[in-house]
């Protein structure tokens, strides 16, 4: 068995339980009463997910965000999160639960327990948070298996920052100091908005986030609904600070659909939600953009300009 792919498929034939959504979801969704309880966890390990040398406050933060993010892909509102803490240095942990406290006050989700344990010496250290939100009264929570053919497909926010911020953590990237920190700062504090997620869910068919890049999660909705997913890369919205950097060529918009760490949020809607959709992102201030169709078929299809494109070989991060 190799693979997060194929590890997962093993895993289904022990998640049985409907709350757990066959696996195939960014959370599962537990129903209480008339209530619906969603839980998700992330894990971040020192030399993936960040390296050695990232602030440890941002950690922290990123590891609180990217639950959030979950929770927002279903519409849920944070309740609380349990987290478990890999000791070490004294003052990287002060550190860090500096960053936890600005991160849980953000987004509004309180810390309520966890565990704390002692790798050993010289490992990577690794941080697990789970999260939990309750889905939005009198509407279903929404899954990544419900797209239909005839919605328009969504993103929020802009998508591709992540990749050269990772590569300026490196010291690998040159350019104004003003954007090369924009960039930098989308990679260690990715900031998913929860309120945008329960907004949209009346008005959605499917919801997930782009943790992972935008070309593979978006063949992730188009296999788990049964649906062709047409996308256009030339509307994709890039943020000034990466087209100062990278400019806006077909293979500037390829590494940017590639690249991963957006957390942003990728949904599929009727035409005729459109103004709605604009109107609930504009009251919170959050950009969403209109970038494809979901049609017939099987499997995602790119073009620009009217132009079909190949998919590239790497579609995006793969575990």
């Amino acid at each position: 068995m190799t693979g997060e792919h194929a590890f997962i498929h093993a895993l289904r034939a022990i998640a049985t339980d409907p709350a757990a959504r066959r696996l195939a979801d960014d959370a599962a969704v537990l129903q209480i009463g008339g209530e619906a309880l969603v839980l998700t966890m992330d894990t971040v390990v020192e030399g993936v997910h960040y390296l050695s040398g990232d602030p440890p406050a941002d950690v922290a933060w990123k590891l609180v965000a990217v639950n959030v993010s979950d929770l927002s892909a279903k519409g849920a509102t944070p309740v609380g999160c349990l987290y478990s803490h890999a000791l070490g240095n004294a003052d990287w942990d002060a550190a860090f639960l500096a960053g936890l406290d600005d991160a849980c006050r953000r987004f509004a989700i309180p810390l309520l327990g966890g565990d704390t344990v002692r790798m050993p010496e010289g490992a990577p250290r690794s941080f697990s948070l789970t999260a939990l939100g309750t889905g939005r009264q009198h509407c279903p929570v929404p899954s990544r298996s419900a797209a239909k053919p005839g919605d328009r497909l969504w993103v929020s926010g802009t998508i591709g920052d992540a990749g050269p911020g990772l590569a300026a953590a490196l010291g690998r990237l040159e350019g104004p100091e003003t954007t090369i920190a924009a960039l930098l700062a989308r990679y260690r504090r990715p900031s998913p908005e929860p309120r945008l997620g329960v907004a949209l869910v009346p008005l959605v068919h499917a919801m997930m986030d782009v943790s992972d890049g935008l070309l593979v999660d978006a063949l992730r909705m188009a296999e788990a609904s049964g649906v062709g997913i047409a996308l256009d890369a030339g509307i994709v919205p890039l943020s000034p600070a990466l087209v100062a950097i990278a400019g806006e060529t077909v293979e500037a918009r390829m590494a940017a659909m590639t690249a991963g760490d957006d957390y942003e949020l990728l949904f599929t809607a009727p035409l005729e939600h459109t103004a709605r959709i604009l109107e609930a992102a504009s009251a919170l201030d959050r950009q969403v953009t209109p970038i494809g169709s979901v049609e017939d078929g099987s499997g995602l299809s790119l073009s620009i300009d009217g132009r079909q494109l190949s998919l590239p070989e790497r579609l995006g991060y793969q575990h």
